[in-house]
């Protein structure tokens, strides 16, 4: 495991701690590009503006603003993106993924890795825990939240 990747995650991770502060679904992300530079943060806000396409990813590329080269750029994010932001990092060919866990869900991270996205699966107890721990609280709204992935 690298620092970098670390780093990046941690920044990933804070933005999951304003999800749930604010009531929402633990997922954070972010946008960097290939030297390390922060692009754009952002969190899961789908139960907050009651909005389906807030999530984390899209969160963090929107605040990114536009690039000129989205090759250049990793995406991190806390949990695995599922296929609507699987989709979104092959429309814009970002070239790498960090993910902080898959075990809780999958998501296209094998679908992105067939198709040459570079997944760097980090197994982060923390944020597995995070997210467990939402689930065991409101299993209804992540049993809605992630049918609709």
């Amino acid at each position: 495991m690298s620092k970098n990747h670390q780093a990046m995650l941690d920044v990933a991770i804070q933005e999951a701690r304003v999800g749930i502060a604010e009531g929402g679904i633990p997922i954070g992300a972010a946008l960097f590009h290939k030297d390390g530079t922060l692009l754009g943060q952002g969190h899961n806000r789908r139960i907050q503006e009651s909005d389906p396409s807030v999530h984390g990813e899209t969160d963090a590329f929107r605040k990114a603003g536009r690039q000129r080269r989205y090759q250049d750029t990793i995406m991190v994010t806390t949990l695995a993106p599922c296929w609507y932001c699987s989709g979104l990092i092959r429309q814009f060919r970002i070239g790498k993924v960090i993910v902080g866990e898959s075990s809780t869900f999958r998501g296209g991270i094998d679908w992105l890795r067939e198709n040459g996205v570079e997944v760097i699966d980090m197994g982060s107890a923390e944020c597995e825990e995070l997210l467990q721990a939402f689930i065991e609280r409101q299993p209804d709204v992540w049993n809605e939240d992630i049918g609709e992935c």
